[in-house]
């Protein structure tokens, strides 16, 4: 009909502002005229499918437009930003936690100020490290670790076989962590 060709063009003209589709006016200027949350995301899952906001953002922009808020644009944050994790941050950990192995999240708070979250996510995701005994140890083994590791065995192996090491001494289990200072 012709009032939905003349709502599909508006919707079209309201949603492209600047090069640039602006969400939040079309849900004020829907909000205005007294369309439900719901409504107002369907129209934009239709229109736009995935780039679409979540019906949770829908509404939520439409409960702050109700009582006549102006600005269209999010508002300042007070709270850190997400982009903490940056390559300065993570070198600064890795550097911190190869001099002293046995640091705390806690102590790494204290040094850097960054959030327990982010510093959590540089030492598991970037670094791929993971707390053992106290004690960072890398998820993967480097070339070295593994070759030293194989180095320590044959010596372990040699010992057992001419009589140095008892069986008594041999602990088995589904992991082995070995430390050698």
């Amino acid at each position: 009909s012709e009032k939905s060709k003349v709502t599909s063009n508006l919707n079209t003209l309201i949603l492209v502002f600047n090069g640039q589709r602006k969400f939040s006016f079309y849900i004020k200027v829907r909000t205005a005229l007294n369309i439900e949350a719901r409504t107002i995301h369907d129209e934009l899952s239709n229109l736009f499918g995935d780039e679409a906001p979540s019906y949770r953002t829908v509404a939520r922009w439409a409960q702050w437009f109700r009582p006549g808020r102006e600005e269209i644009e999010d508002e300042e944050r007070s709270r850190r930003p997400v982009t903490e994790s940056t390559l300065e941050n993570i070198e600064e950990i890795r550097s911190i936690v190869s001099d002293d192995s046995h640091v705390t999240i806690a102590e790494l708070q204290e040094h850097t100020g960054l959030s327990y979250g982010t510093l959590h996510a540089i030492l598991s995701d970037h670094l791929e490290l993971g707390k053992i005994t106290a004690r960072y140890i890398p998820k993967q083994l480097m070339d070295y670790q593994r070759s030293e590791r194989v180095q320590i065995c044959k010596e372990n192996l040699s010992r057992f076989e001419e009589g140095r090491w008892c069986l008594c001494d041999v602990v088995t289990g589904d992991e082995s962590w070995f430390f050698r200072q």
